[in-house]
């Protein structure tokens, strides 16, 4: 599983010219699926998601999670994250998992993020041609694979 967290000041996701996902402050998820995820995967991710100490305190340092600042998320499918360019121009996603086995991990991963955040998360719809606006904060962009939990 591999995730790239945004922190946004704002983020929005668009399908058939209808916003179907609007937040400010928060974090916006793209998040990809491979056969190899299991759940024990998604506990790990949502719970070091949730908690990532990216968002300033008083100080401005980088030390309050999604969960302290009470921001918001959108969580977005995006399977190209398992994209391989080791040969040739043209992405083979081989590894990306196919809708039997993804869609079953997104809705479970939905399911468990708004577990560990105490509320409902936004997203976006799983294969859907969609339009993702955000005004990435800082920048601060995290990318994480549960392949490489060191």
């Amino acid at each position: 599983m591999k995730a790239i967290i945004q922190r946004v000041s704002e983020s929005s996701v668009t399908i058939n010219a209808k916003i179907v996902a609007q937040i400010q402050k928060g974090l916006l998820v793209l998040i990809g699926f491979e056969d190899a995820d299991t759940q024990e995967d998604i506990h790990w991710l949502t719970a070091k998601i949730a908690n990532l100490r990216i968002f300033g305190d008083e100080n401005n340092v980088m030390n309050l999670s999604l969960k302290d600042v009470e921001g918001d998320m959108i969580i977005v499918s995006q399977f190209t994250l398992h994209a391989s360019t080791k040969k040739g121009n043209r992405p083979s996603y081989i590894k990306a998992a196919k809708p039997e086995i993804a869609i079953p991990l997104y809705e479970a991963f939905i399911a468990q993020m708004e577990n560990e955040l105490g509320k409902k998360v936004q997203t976006g719809q799983f294969g859907a041609d969609m339009k993702v606006a955000l005004e990435n904060d800082g920048p601060v962009t995290i990318i994480i694979d549960t392949k490489n939990k060191e």
